[in-house]
């Protein structure tokens, strides 16, 4: 095989595992990645089939509070109240998905409208960070200003709900699942760490029906040389999501999204200049 279409390969499934779970949008970054080094696969299925490298990384790094929670159903309201909220903020990416996930990668799918929901979805953020914040202690150890939920746990079934639908932006590139999901969270009340980690556990089953789906409807195209590069892609996108999954949290609860909001809004007037130079 081509040395450096592997190369290529490589490159796009480690931005694929390192921006999945951050809101930098990975599709988006792909898509522009893609563009300009010249790579190119049908129906962008590459892009997505390595998904499941990122989604296998972050059902190993959570396999102990997953496996806490299945023991916990049976007798844990919490638990199945945890699980049906979950399932609940993955319905509406389902139901929209199924129906417009072609229409929406044939007209959608184009580095422009990466680059500009890059830029817009990086200014979002910022001012998500700064005005949505974390709780303040009020003055003489008085009770808290806006308090936050900081349990992923205590999210009620119909703020789920809405999470989910604000998921459903994320179908358009370069706007973030994880970003959308963040954003909606942190509007409905959750803290950023708590925001954070409920978008992980919502890109289980989002992430593992888009593979599935995707696989359906390009397996009989798929040749050995493409199998070959998705195992590879696949590798590649489990270790550098496994690094961010492990890291993220923490940095977020310290230092808030204004890192990756700069970094959509470079990305994207880079992109932008890179298409008006390049094409």
């Amino acid at each position: 095989m081509d040395l450096v279409l592997i190369a290529k390969a490589l490159v796009l499934a480690v931005v694929e595992g390192a921006t999945e779970f951050i809101p930098v949008s990975s599709t988006g970054h792909q898509l522009l990645i893609g563009h300009f080094i010249g790579f190119h696969s049908p129906n962008n299925t590459f892009e997505v089939l390595i998904q499941l490298g990122a989604i296998l990384a972050i059902l190993y790094a959570y396999f102990g509070k997953l496996w806490s929670i299945a023991t916990a159903l049976p007798n844990d309201p919490r638990a199945r109240r945890f699980v049906l909220a979950v399932l609940i903020a993955f319905l509406p990416a389902a139901i929209i998905g199924g129906l417009f996930s072609k229409y929406i990668k044939f007209y959608l799918f184009n580095p422009w409208i990466v680059c500009a929901t890059l830029v817009a979805g990086g200014l979002v953020l910022l001012v998500i960070d700064d005005t949505v914040g974390e709780p303040k202690a009020a003055p003489h150890d008085g009770p808290t200003e806006h308090p936050r939920k900081t349990d992923v746990f205590e999210f009620s079934l119909p703020m789920a709900l809405k999470i989910g639908l604000f998921q459903c932006i994320a179908m358009i590139p370069g706007v973030s699942r994880s970003g959308a999901t963040i954003v909606g969270a942190m509007l409905m009340g959750a803290s950023k760490r708590s925001a954070t980690e409920f978008s992980f556990y919502l890109a289980m089953p989002t992430m593992a029906g888009a593979f599935a789906k995707d696989l359906l409807d390009n397996y009989k195209n798929l040749s050995s040389n493409d199998a070959l590069l998705i195992v590879i892609g696949f590798v590649a996108a489990f270790i550098s999501a496994l690094i961010v999954v492990r890291t993220v949290l923490d940095y977020v609860s310290r230092h808030g999204f204004w890192l990756f909001a700069w970094w959509r809004i470079i990305v994207g007037s880079l992109g932008f200049a890179g298409l008006i130079i390049f094409g």
